[in-house]
């Protein structure tokens, strides 16, 4: 489970963009696209039990979903889901999807 290691990366992250800082962390938003290797429940467990003793302990975790999207690399046309992966005899290219991403991270200031 890669989760428990994302979550300790995304901690860390987050005690790095607090330093200096006054306030509280009160929400943590991450987007996890829908190819990003990353199981959205695991990352929440694995969340509350990281979370106790660091910058996040009080924090709520918000998890978005981003679906894939395709597009042709040379028309830029959007590929809708379930269509072939091809467009002007080239396979399609990923453009969303496969990240996870640190979105915002929510203080209370005092």
């Amino acid at each position: 489970m890669h989760e428990y290691s994302l979550v300790q990366a995304l901690v860390s992250d987050v005690e790095r963009q607090m330093r200096g800082r006054a306030g509280e962390v009160r929400r943590v938003r991450v987007r996890v696209g829908a190819l990003s290797g990353v199981d959205p429940g695991l990352f929440s467990t694995a969340y509350q039990t990281f979370r106790p003793q660091t910058v996040c302990a009080s924090a709520e975790l918000e998890l978005t979903g981003v679906p894939a999207r395709w597009a042709c690399p040379r028309c830029r046309r959007q590929i809708a889901a379930g269509e072939r992966l091809q467009c002007c005899g080239e396979p399609a290219r990923l453009v969303e999807g496969d990240d996870l991403v640190l979105e915002q991270i929510e203080l209370e200031v005092p």
